[in-house]
């Protein structure tokens, strides 16, 4: 079996291993506090915009008149 060949699969198996190996062993840098609990307060909505638009159609002369 040629090694050579195969070194990028030996690269990220010694890659994973190292990761493993040196996550097992890790402490964290400093001890966790617990945060108190936050206060979440309701902001106040403002109501629904409806916009109504209001024209008439345009008759087949007008629609000529335009495309002119």
């Amino acid at each position: 079996m040629n090694i050579a060949k195969n070194m990028e699969a030996i690269f990220v198996a010694a890659l994973v291993v190292a990761a493993s190996i040196s996550n097992t062993f890790a402490a964290p840098a400093a001890p966790l506090e617990v945060a108190s609990r936050t206060v979440v307060q309701a902001v106040p909505t403002a109501p629904a915009i409806t916009i109504v638009v209001v024209g008439k159609r345009l008759t087949a002369a007008q629609k000529a008149k335009l495309a002119a």
